[in-house]
């Protein structure tokens, strides 16, 4: 089930009139595709672009004295939001503030197709489209740097100490490996086409890490095994990758998913999406991102296959699945 992605926004009859500046950016969502938890212990990870899930942002002056907010979520001014939003208030007035327009009073409308707490990258992707509808506000372009720190201060309110590969997935139009924040790109051999499902919980990631973080003070020599065993995976996935090797693929997916497992960030729920893919003929398939709830992301052989994998995902409880590929590069 791809989702729409919103039209530009037009200007509200509340702005001030004859102005009609209004400033538009959009982002994606992400899936980590190998890596997740390793990551944070010095690991490479591998995130892949989900362009099918959008979110598509809007600024514009208003002569009110203060930021407000229209979004499926909320509206209304910053000082009544609720904690949810303070990453995307946080957004803004960095944003803002990085064009030279921090005094500007305006009004956000946000729309997205990215399913909150579900570890695809939503906070990150709304941080970046603000970024970029600020810029294009003022007539200016941020650096890759300036731009990224915006996403980083957002991320960081919503998630304590983030690696950073959130806010370079979201902004990246092709795969990349993220190493110690450090990002580089990956060639594609083949479409790959992806199924992703909702697993009807929210996955926490700070619950998760600090799971695996409990569990490693316990048994250090086994979680840094496993830890280990999952870098190994996401360093050979670049050839894969460039390859085009489906096949080679979901066999390191399946891999991962059972460390991840191993490393106590999946779920019985989880786990039966997996098998459920596996079994509807996905080439393999595993929980994306923190885990603990969120999605699973299983990989099929094509767009006629991906069909008949979402249907079984939904078949064994899946409340929604969306369908997105990763084109050739």
């Amino acid at each position: 089930m791809n989702l729409p992605i919103p039209m530009r926004p037009h200007p509200s009859a509340a702005d001030a009139p004859g102005d009609r500046r209004v400033g538009v950016g959009t982002a994606h969502a992400k899936a980590i595709l190998f890596g997740e938890h390793a990551v944070v212990y010095g690991a490479p990870a591998i995130a892949v672009p989900l362009h099918q899930l959008e979110v598509e942002t809007a600024i514009r002056p208003t002569p009110r004295a203060e930021l407000r907010i229209e979004s499926e979520l909320f509206a209304g001014t910053a000082s009544t939001a609720p904690e949810l939003l303070r990453p995307v208030i946080t957004a803004v007035r960095a944003a803002l503030a990085s064009v030279g327009s921090a005094g500007e009073h305006v009004q956000l409308r946000v729309r997205s197709a990215i399913p909150h707490g579900r570890g695809l990258g939503s906070s990150a992707a709304v941080a970046a489209a603000v970024a970029r509808a600020a810029a294009d506000l003022a007539g200016v372009e941020l650096g890759p740097e300036e731009f990224h720190e915006i996403v980083q201060r957002a991320e960081r309110v919503a998630h304590g100490n983030p690696s950073g590969i959130d806010a370079r997935a979201v902004a990246a139009a092709g795969p990349i490996r993220f190493h110690r924040g450090r990002v580089s790109t990956t060639g594609v051999g083949a479409p790959l086409t992806f199924v992703l499902a909702d697993s009807g919980a929210p996955g926490s990631t700070a619950e998760a890490v600090a799971r695996v973080r409990e569990r490693r003070t316990a048994d250090p020599a086994g979680m840094d095994r496993a830890i280990s065993q999952l870098s190994d995976l996401a360093e050979g996935s670049l050839l894969d990758l460039e390859l085009g090797d489906r096949s080679a693929l979901g066999a390191r997916m399946l891999e991962a998913h059972e460390l991840l497992g191993r490393l106590g960030v999946s779920t019985v729920k989880l786990d039966a999406l997996v098998d459920a893919a596996h079994a509807a003929g996905a080439h393999g398939a595993k929980l994306t991102g923190g885990g603990l709830g969120g999605c699973v992301l299983a990989l099929a052989d094509s767009e006629d296959e991906a069909e008949h994998i979402a249907l079984a995902l939904r078949a064994a409880g899946a409340p929604r699945t969306w369908t997105t590929t990763v084109a050739a590069a």
